[in-house]
């Protein structure tokens, strides 16, 4: 299939300029990384201080290569770059990656960063950068950055988009879990932003899941339309959105010339697509190697085999922590477990199955992990255990997992306790086996989340809302020119007409009234004031989620007329998609319904108030 980014990542012919014989140059790199990768096509390098360098001939100029090469990569200083560029146009090369700053101390206006961006607009070039580390097309052997590399084979099955180099060589050239497709460094987007490397690798038949590293989305309706597509294709996107607090928004400013974006709006663009959020490159990391190795998971919870009792407990603080529902085992499983531990050890998940450590300890921690995993309520298993000396991990450790998994049918993970290692032999044949070792109960956990949070994504109904007609558009037009502010149940009304997808209250104006809206809509159910001039409910204690029953509504609405008046809304309050089990006795984390506080559902795989298609505006 074709792509409009072909001539810059699927290059013909790839011309060096500024080639180099400097050890550790990006002239030497870029011209080595090349071969490194395996390119298949032609390669010229243009110096004029040399005849030939890494085996390959060496000319003058652009203008004396024997034919136009698709793509250029600049390895020429800032002094250098401009009539380099012009060069190149002149001669008609099409795509160019451009890793330097573009930035001179005794530059003048226009400064040297807007007189390369003119140029390469108005000659239609496709730039990777400027201020990059080039890319990785992994999978069609064109290798580009201008640095030390590791070596990665082809094809993989991981895409990953950044806006820091750092960002994407930190993760790719120090792990070898990851099997890397396309890595791109984009920089600056002089003309090519992350949404057109977003669309092609979207396009390969590889691409199981795609990390993005974002500073900014500089073609927002670019940006949206490849989240959409992504949507379209069921291939998970992973972000890792820098500039949250208003120090790092600054920074990125001086470091890539944008602005951040208002967080909130990102955060409601990704729930709106499906996007899972990492904190950091290590849980960027472990999500994309869980998407890759793990995805699809299908309903239910987590269960884990310890050999810990106590960090069996830890488990169960961390993943309450990261509102990871942890598999209520049925009765069933429960008792097959009870006939193979030791008395002492309780058939509960997360199940430390290790207590006498008797000849038979192994096949009673193998036997275990797979009763669970076979259990209905159960999604993904994991074995929780310390790394042994060195860093190592048991081969028991391993036939633990495949027999749950060839049992189950289900995807398990290896987790150490505390941290490991992404180069052991072991670790990375097991990983791309579909058997993931990972680091770090916490990360694991995150990932696990993400896992949950795109299987319900998927579940939900996630159209795209209808444009208003235009008599709707001024009605909302002029009720906002009044200045007022909406009430609750006019905003609704809005978003409403907007094509934006609510959970529709009720408004009521007495105990009659609510009982009646309530019983039709059925339970559980949040009550919330409607007393005019309330901007913050919750400061006046005004929502009260998780009403379960007649009785308990009686009681809570006498409770708020007495404070704050008899107007009232009553909306249905929606159970997280795949909570087949009620909650369960302190031991089990997650799975709260009536007590986490929130309006709506918190259950597998959201971590706060369930957030649908109506959150389409605020991304646009």
């Amino acid at each position: 299939m074709q792509h409009r980014l072909d001539p810059l990542l699927r290059p013909r012919s790839v011309a060096v300029v500024g080639a180099s014989a400097r050890a550790d140059s990006i002239g030497e790199w870029a011209l080595r990384n090349l071969d490194l990768g395996g390119y298949r096509g032609k390669i010229y390098a243009v110096n004029p201080r040399h005849e030939e360098l890494q085996g390959h001939r060496c000319y003058a100029a652009v203008k004396d290569l024997p034919e136009v090469p698709e793509l250029a990569i600049f390895a020429v200083g800032d002094q250098r770059l401009e009539a380099a560029l012009d060069e190149a146009i002149a001669i008609g090369i099409p795509a160019a990656v451009i890793q330097s700053a573009l930035a001179m101390d005794d530059d003048s206006e226009p400064l040297l960063r807007d007189r390369i961006q003119k140029k390469v607009l108005a000659a239609g070039m496709l730039v990777c950068g400027a201020n990059c580390m080039g890319y990785y097309n992994v999978r069609d052997h064109v290798w580009t950055c201008g640095f030390d590399s590791a070596l990665h084979d082809a094809p993989g099955n991981v895409a990953l988009i950044s806006h820091s180099g750092s960002g994407m060589s930190g993760i790719i050239d120090c792990e070898q879990r990851l099997r890397i497709n396309v890595a791109v460094s984009a920089g600056n987007e002089l003309s090519v932003a992350m949404d057109e490397y977003l669309d092609f690798v979207l396009d390969l038949p590889e691409t199981r899941v795609v990390g993005l590293f974002v500073e900014t989305a500089r073609n927002p309706a670019g940006f949206r339309a490849a989240l959409a597509k992504a949507v379209q294709r069921r291939i998970p996107i992973v972000a890792l959105k820098v500039g949250r607090t208003e120090a790092s928004a600054r920074l990125t400013v001086s470091h890539s010339g944008v602005l951040a974006g208002d967080d909130a709006t990102y955060d409601a663009l990704f729930e709106r697509y499906g996007v899972q959020r990492a904190r950091d490159q290590d849980e960027l990391a472990t999500m994309l190697i869980m998407f890759a190795e793990m995805h699809p998971v299908g309903a239910g919870g987590l269960v884990a085999l310890h050999d810990s009792g106590g960090e069996r407990q830890l488990l169960v603080d961390l993943a309450h922590d990261a509102q990871v529902p942890l598999t209520i085992l049925s009765d069933d499983t429960i008792s097959e477990l009870k006939g193979i531990l030791d008395p002492e050890l309780p058939a509960v998940n997360p199940l430390d199955a290790w207590s006498r450590g008797g000849p038979d300890a192994a096949e009673v921690m193998s036997r275990g992990l797979s009763l669970m995993m076979q259990d209905p309520g159960t999604a993904l298993g994991a074995v929780i255990h310390d790394r042994g000396p060195g860093g190592k991990i048991y081969p028991s450790y391993l036939s633990y997992m495949k027999r749950a998994r060839s049992e189950s049918g289900k995807p398990v993970a290896l987790v150490s306790a505390r941290q490991g290692t992404g180069h052991d032999d072991a670790v990375v044949a097991s990983t791309h086996a579909s058997y993931p070792v990972l680091d770090g109960v916490s990360q694991f956990l995150e990932g696990v989340h993400a896992l949950f949070a795109y299987r319900d994504f998927l579940l939900r109904d996630a159209h795209d809302p209808q444009q208003p007609d235009s008599v709707v558009v001024k009605k909302w037009q002029a009720r906002l020119r009044e200045g007022a502010t909406l009430s609750e149940s006019e905003s609704l009304a809005m978003l409403s007409d907007f094509g934006i997808a609510i959970a529709a209250p009720v408004a009521c104006a007495g105990e009659e009234e609510l009982i009646a809206a309530a019983s039709e809509m059925g339970y559980p159910v949040v009550l919330k004031t409607a007393q005019p001039g309330l901007l913050h409910k919750s400061d006046q204690e005004g929502v009260i989620p998780g009403i379960t029953d007649e009785q308990q509504l009686q009681q809570m609405y006498a409770l708020l007329r007495g404070r704050l008046g008899r107007d009232v809304l009553v909306a249905w309050r929606r159970r997280p998609v795949g909570a087949d089990h009620p909650p369960g006795p302190a031991y089990q984390a997650g799975g709260q319904e009536a007590e986490d506080g929130h309006e709506q559902g918190q259950g597998p795989g959201t971590r706060a108030p369930q957030r649908g298609p109506e959150l389409e505006a605020a991304g646009g």
